[in-house]
């Protein structure tokens, strides 16, 4: 098949919209499909990333929306392609196709992922409701199959009006975990040298995720003022030693870094360096455990969290809908009401003062991602996905 993929944003940057994107694309160039994958063209830097597995065309921006752009070429790029499979949202490029398809009348084997509500920050959220209320649906209505992280969140999103009438329309397909490259390893000695760690006496507590204005809602903030809460001695032969690492790269950095220095936590809150995708599975090794503090349904379900489980790590994170169907709450890890600073410190403390829990969910959570959530059986179900479409066996 010649499969186009239309993302906002692509790699090098990080995030989870991207990561999908990414996987997919390589997953269905390695099943031996013809793959192009089209993104705006940010700055110089986003050509950093090539692939040679598959196309990558960055098409110049007419106008910057979010972490979206217009992108009228897509109107003659996408022409000749079995599939078009649109990452959602992406403003400025759903609403080209959407017209592409229902406007102009062309032949469009459209798969949606809806990957997330969007809320936005006050600067955007009065256009985002407008986009809601007047755009969205249509966007999706056009598509001939609209996939789903997990239906708990479709229940409860945006989209719910539209998956109650037409059901049969949506799917679920969650995303997937390279099995490959996470998995269970010792904690490397250059890396505990290199962030001060004392692997006898320190609890390493791991925060992965993009640390940008467009993901605002992973909550660091919130993570900081509740690690300031937590009970430090959680055993006797442990004084003062939980610590937080926060792996991660973007514009809000360097006022996180701030926000530590005020609460006097620098020797507590370690920021990492740059990480490399290659390096990621050696962080959440070093972990003890894996926490994600998102405030709000942005946070659609959290790839951080199977990475996190493949690597035999018990996870923490806020019981939202999407994420909630990730977790089961004492069994892989915690759930933790959103923005509850006391309850999210309680989690922490139960968790990093008994090793035997943290082995027995780290445990449970290696089993469930190699259940539900193996990168190389989800990408044949998209190929299925895909050829029901196109009618071919």
């Amino acid at each position: 098949m010649k499969i186009a993929i239309v993302v906002c944003r692509f790699k090098p940057y990080k995030g989870g919209i991207s990561n999908v994107a990414y996987e997919h694309a390589l997953g269905l160039a390695r099943l031996g499909h013809q793959v192009t994958v089209f993104t705006p063209l940010f700055s110089n830097k986003d050509k950093s990333f090539t692939a040679s597995e598959f196309e990558i065309k960055r098409l110049p921006s007419w106008g910057k929306i979010g972490n979206g752009a217009f992108l009228p070429q897509l109107f003659w790029q996408l022409k000749g392609f079995d599939i078009v499979h649109l990452q959602y949202p992406f403003f400025g490029g759903a609403e080209v196709i959407w017209l592409l398809k229902k406007i102009l009348k062309q032949k469009l084997n459209l798969v949606i992922t809806y990957q997330m509500d969007v809320i936005g920050n006050i600067f955007l959220k009065h256009f985002f409701r407008f986009h809601k209320k007047f755009i969205m649906s249509r966007i999706i209505k056009s598509a001939d199959k609209v996939i789903v992280s997990s239906m708990d969140y479709a229940r409860t999103s945006n989209i719910k009006d539209l998956l109650e009438k037409e059901p049969e329309k949506f799917t679920e397909l969650p995303p997937a975990v390279d099995l490959a490259r996470f998995f269970p390893s010792k904690k490397e000695k250059e890396l505990l040298f290199k962030y001060g760690i004392n692997p006898d006496i320190d609890r390493i507590l791991l925060f992965v995720g993009a640390l940008d204005k467009a993901h605002y809602f992973k909550g660091i903030e919130f993570l900081i003022d509740a690690f300031n809460l937590v009970d430090y001695s959680i055993a006797p032969n442990i004084s003062n030693r939980i610590r937080l690492l926060i792996v991660g790269e973007g514009n809000l950095k360097e006022k996180y870094r701030q926000k530590v220095l005020e609460l006097n936590l620098q020797d507590k809150i370690i920021f990492s360096e740059y990480v490399s995708d290659k390096d990621l599975p050696k962080y959440y090794n070093l972990a003890d455990a894996v926490v994600l503090p998102s405030t709000d349904r942005s946070e659609a379900f959290g790839i951080t969290l199977i990475e996190a489980m493949a690597c035999g790590k018990p996870v923490i994170a806020a019981s939202l809908p999407g994420v909630r169907s990730v977790i089961e709450s004492g069994i892989n890890g915690f759930l933790f009401e959103v923005k509850n600073e006391g309850d999210l410190t309680n989690r922490i403390n139960k968790l990093l003062s008994d090793e035997k829990l943290r082995e027995k969910m780290g445990q449970a959570g290696r089993e469930k991602v190699e259940k539900f959530y193996n990168q190389e059986v989800l990408i044949k179900k998209l190929e299925k996905i895909y050829f029901e479409l196109i009618k071919q066996p």
